[in-house]
């Protein structure tokens, strides 16, 4: 079995992108304090990754952690699968717009806008077509039956269309500091950078041998915590080979069962996608819908490699694992530690559920999908998903994690 091969064996490759070398400064890379503690925590062992089909060489998984972070990719081009299995009951649509926040009036009332249109992705089973040339040309397209809605970001502008309704939503980009929390996770990438950032001490880290995704050789990188009372079993990625790119994401729950949240490529090419994918004139009789400035910019704009602008916050919607998904939540009080910690903030809304924007009464409704509890913290109700749980107490708390009720309340009473 050859030696492990060196970066720069790697980066000279015939796939690689050509200009990487002049593009550093707008590279991706997982935060260098991921890759300080995963020395700390997984050892520096080497695993073998020759247990299955194709035969690579030998690699440990803090070397194949520090692939991913300095992978470069600026040019690709593919399909990407992505099922997402939350467990929601079925609410012909709802659980959607509660999900994504829509039914609070965001975004701008057009259903080519970003904002509301990719929370689709937190739930179901699509398809999507990426294409990446650089930091300033993506485009993500979700295919429908019949129809398609694209996110096309091509240099200062970032277009919407949903060609189901031929309506379009155009906003000029805001520079580095926009905002990226509005797309959620849709890629092997994006999925994979949530995940790391979870690597602490609680966490187990190893290399699962090795697997073929989209026609790739790759690693197979296994992420499970150490902790009890989580409802994260267990989170895989494919990292190919030569990139270092994610190819594929699999988080199961600790419940047991389908996985969550299976994301990779069906399809990818890492040759330059040809100049007129990023092009985007509205079709005549479109209906045209003009944002505000800065409101879908390129931290709104699909990255299919999964790189987030500089300056950007990690997106808030889809699975964190650790304490990423107590970060995420604004506001909060992040109690507890590693993969069960819990989020929690006052609503300041007495008497337990809320009834409803628009007068309608919610609370029954909503009690009906939930189950209550009690502690020392009082009276609540748990609504459970297979990996997000939250507890709304009677007093307006709200608690919530990836974790399991009886950690809830735990959590629930300790705060008390």
């Amino acid at each position: 079995m050859a030696p492990y091969a060196s970066d720069d064996a790697v980066g000279a490759a015939h796939d690689e992108d050509p200009r990487s070398g002049r593009r550093k400064a707008a590279r991706y890379a997982v935060p260098v304090a991921v890759v300080g503690v995963a020395a700390a925590t997984i050892g520096l062992v080497p695993a073998l990754a020759d247990s299955g089909d194709p035969d690579l060489p030998r690699i440990s998984a803090q070397q194949l952690i520090e692939k991913i972070a300095r992978s470069d990719v600026q040019q690709l081009s593919g399909t990407v699968k992505i099922s997402t299995d939350l467990g929601l009951p079925e609410l012909g649509g709802l659980e959607n717009n509660l999900l994504s926040g829509a039914d609070k009036g965001s975004g701008d009332g057009s259903s080519a806008d970003p904002r509301t249109r990719l929370t689709e992705l937190v739930s179901g089973t699509h398809t999507l077509r990426v294409a990446a040339d650089g930091p300033d040309r993506q485009k993500l397209s979700l295919l429908e039956s019949g129809a398609e809605y694209s996110l096309i970001h091509d240099g200062k502008d970032v277009w919407g269309y949903d060609s189901k309704s031929n309506e379009v939503h155009h906003s000029t980009a805001a520079g580095s500091g926009g905002d990226r929390g509005t797309r959620p996770p849709a890629t092997p990438k994006d999925f994979a950078d949530q995940a790391l950032k979870s690597v602490d001490a609680t966490t187990s880290v190893t290399v699962d041998g090795t697997a073929q995704v989209a026609g790739r050789d790759a690693y197979k990188l296994l992420i499970k915590p150490r902790q009890s009372g989580t409802t994260v079993g267990a989170i895989s990625i494919a990292v190919d080979a030569r990139t270092g790119l994610p190819l594929k994401f699999t988080l199961t729950p600790s419940g047991g069962g389908a996985a969550v949240v299976d994301a990779g490529f069906t399809r990818v090419s890492f040759a330059e996608p040809a100049a007129s994918t990023f092009r985007f004139t509205p079709p005549k009789g479109a209906k045209v819908t003009e944002g505000k400035d800065g409101a879908a910019g390129p931290g709104h704009a699909p990255r299919p490699d999964g790189k987030p602008r500089a300056g950007s916050p990690a997106p808030e919607h889809g699975p964190r694992g650790g304490g990423e998904f107590a970060k995420g939540l604004g506001g909060a009080t992040v109690l507890g530690k590693g993969w069960t910690s819990v989020a929690a903030f006052d609503t300041g809304a007495k008497g337990g559920l809320p009834t409803g924007s628009k007068g309608g009464d919610l609370s029954g409704f909503l009690g009906s999908l939930g189950e209550p509890v009690s502690g020392a913290f009082g009276k609540g109700t748990v609504f459970s998903t297979r990996l997000v749980n939250a507890l709304i107490t009677d007093d307006g708390k709200v608690y919530a994690g990836a974790v399991t009720k009886d950690a809830l309340v735990k959590a629930a009473d300790t705060a008390k």
